[in-house]
Order: structure tokens, then sequence, then C-alpha cells
């Protein structure tokens, strides 16, 4: 539970201040343009820092990484409450995505520490699964405070939350790396570190896999103000239509993916995800050519390709950390910071210029599908021919 609140952090500070994006634009007199800034900056800082949560933690233990990023997140979130202009809410985005990849990065090596093969896919797909609850209430909630409370109310709820689980961590969360298994924490150790990881071809390949995997719906998300306020003339508390259908697939999808964990094998499942990630995007496509009005067309491709997401996220993170199993710290790292770094490119670059109809949407978005299809294609075929040659462990007894 405590590992899901803290991968929910970052959902949360996505996406409950985007109902407020119309009354903040009208406060600060920006343009659609410099208020996405406000998450590009945010992905960018996630991005950077996400590299360094994960090798600081090989050194120093995971609490002390954790406890210090949720500190300075609340502070972060505190400042943009009271924020009197939009580059005082750079500064404070920036400080958010500094610190909040921490959970999120410890919690990935927490499970591998803990737990091997089928084990540590089945609780990694529970934490999918609650954490899944992030995208559906964050905007939720962040449309009521904005409806009653106005668009400060988002950020001081972010601070709140963070206390929150700052308490939960200093009082909860065991020390779970012992000190036998640290790295000399020195500049020399960490750039040897990444030396080894970022020369690891299957790692890498599988990292790219999951980052364009997860913009395939993503661009949703970064596109929602304008997706559902501007093309389906939808209200600042309508984020359902887009965050509710995704969550029910992510939670779907993570509890199947859980059920087979001990079942399938890696290759089944991989090719069962994406051949449902496949088939809705070529829904997606058909229904945007007719461009329906209604938001309720939209629906099955929403819940359909996170179901599909969700079933393979596990075993793509999993198989990306078994590539490198004395760095897992530093491997999830690597992993997030490919994410977030595509984020930051999608949310200031790609997404805009898909903007303009739900059909370029709905292009974009099988655009990055077939792309993490390949990856995980030259990924697979990577990791086997490593795993014969005895490069690197075997990802599962059920290979």
């Amino acid at each position: 539970m405590l590992l899901a609140g803290l991968a929910m952090l970052g959902p949360f500070t996505i996406n409950t201040y985007m109902p407020s994006f119309p009354e903040m634009k009208t406060v600060f007199g920006v343009t659609d343009v410099e208020l996405q800034l406000t998450l590009s900056l945010y992905f960018a800082s996630f991005a950077f820092m996400s590299l360094w949560h994960g090798a600081i933690s090989d050194s120093l233990g995971r609490r002390p990484v954790v406890m210090v990023g949720l500190v300075v997140f609340a502070l972060a979130s505190l400042g943009a409450a009271a924020a009197t202009s939009i580059e005082q809410v750079y500064v404070c985005r920036v400080l958010q995505g500094l610190s909040a990849g921490a959970g999120i990065v410890i919690g990935r090596a927490v499970i591998r520490d803990l737990y091997e093969g089928a084990a540590a896919q089945r609780l990694y797909a529970l934490v999918i699964m609650l954490f899944a609850l992030a995208p559906a209430i964050g905007p939720l909630l962040g449309g009521w405070l904005q409806v009653h409370l106005g668009w400060r109310a988002s950020f001081g709820f972010l601070a709140l939350l963070g206390a929150l689980l700052l308490g939960l961590v200093v009082g909860c969360l065991p020390e779970t790396l012992p000190s036998a298994h640290r790295h000399p924490f020195s500049a020399k150790a960490l750039l040897e570190g990444y030396r080894q990881v970022l020369r690891n071809v299957p790692f890498l390949l599988w990292a790219g896999t999951f980052a364009l995997m997860f913009a395939g719906f993503f661009i949703y998300v970064l596109s929602a103000p304008v997706f559902l306020m501007r093309h389906l003339g939808l209200a600042e508390t309508d984020f359902i239509w887009l965050f509710g259908p995704a969550t029910a697939g992510m939670m779907a999808g993570s509890w199947l993916s859980g059920r087979v964990a001990q079942h399938w094998s890696v290759g089944r499942c991989l090719a069962t995800g994406f051949g449902i990630m496949g088939g809705a995007a070529l829904w997606n496509l058909s229904i945007c050519y007719w461009a329906p009005t209604s938001p309720g067309w939209y629906l099955p491709y929403l819940f359909i390709y996170t179901l599909g997401m969700a079933l393979v996220q596990p075993t793509i993170t999993l198989s990306g950390l078994d590539c490198v199993p004395d760095r897992r710290g530093l491997g999830s790292s690597v992993q997030l910071f490919t994410q977030t770094g595509f984020n930051a490119v999608l949310s200031a670059i790609i997404a805009p210029f898909f903007w303009s109809s739900p059909l370029k949407l709905a292009g974009g978005a099988a655009l990055v599908m077939v792309l993490a299809l390949g990856g995980m294609v030259l990924a697979w075929t990577a990791t086997r021919r490593q795993a014969i040659a005895g490069a690197v462990l075997p990802i599962g007894d059920n290979r």
C-alpha cells in the first residue's frame, strides 16, 4: 500500500491541477503553450533527478532518499500554492519534479530487493493496480477543488499528500538494502555504474519500449484539457471521461498480470498485451476518422489500450532490471529517466503538434505504439542472445 502511495505522487502532481488550466491561464495572462510549460519543466526535472534517486539509494539506502524527496516535494507544493506569477510556478514545478520521483524509483528497487520471479511480478502488478487509481482520482479531486476553492487548492492538496506520505515512510517503510550490499558513494563508482548500465543494450531496449508504449496513452493525458474541453466540449469536472476508463483498464490489466504470472511465459504475456494495444489503436483510428462528437466512443480505446499496457508493464520493467542484477536501484533510475525524459519531449513538442484534431491524436498514439512493438521485439531478441551467452540472469523460470 505504501509503495503504491509513493508511486501515486507522480500522477497526482501531473493531473490534479489540470482542471485549473483555464483559470490559471486567465490569472497569469499566459497562453496554452506557456501554461503547458509547467508540465514540460516538471517532466524534464523529474527525468534528470530520476537518474540519481536510485544511484544514491544504492549507496545510502532506500529510506533516506525517499524521506528527503518527500520533504522537498511538500515545500515545493506549498510554494506553488502561494505563487503570484507564472515564473514562480515554474520554479516550484521544477522542485516538484526533482523530488517526486524518489518514491516510484525506490519502490521498484525495494520490490526487487525482496522478491524474485513470479512473486516480484505479482507484487509489482498489485502496486500498479492501486497506483492506477491516481489518474482517475486526481482530476476528479482537482475539478472539485477548482470549482469550490480555486486553482491554489490543488497545490495545497499535494503539499498535504506529501506530508502524509512522509509520516508513513518514517513509521512504516523498512530499509531493504543491507549495508553489505551497498556501493561506494563516489563519482568514480557512480560513473562506473552508469557505464555498466548504459552499455547494456537489452536493458536500454526494454526501457525505450516501456517509454514508447506508455506514450500511447500518455499523449491523451498531456492533451486532456484540449481534447476534453475544446474538442469534446466537456467541463472542468468531466475529466472522468478520460481518466475513468483508463484507470479501469490499468487495474484490470494489473490484476490479470498478477493472475497469469506463474502460468504464462514471458513471450505469451508480451504477445497478448501488444495484441490488445494494437486492436485498441485500430479502433481509435477508425472512430476518429468518422469524427463522432460523443465522448462515449473513445471509452473502449482508453480502457482496452491501458489494459494491454498494464498487462505487460511488470514484465517489461522487471525484464529490464534483470539485465542489471547488481545495479537495480540505478537501473530503476535509468528506466524512469527514459520514460519521463520522453514525456518531457512529448509534452513540449510532440503532443501540441497533434492537438488540432482527435484524428491527429489517434495517429500519434498509434505511431508510438508501433514503435514500442518494434522495440519490444528487439529487446526480446537481444535479451535471449545475451542470456544464452551467460551475460545476464534469466528473466524467469517460465521464459
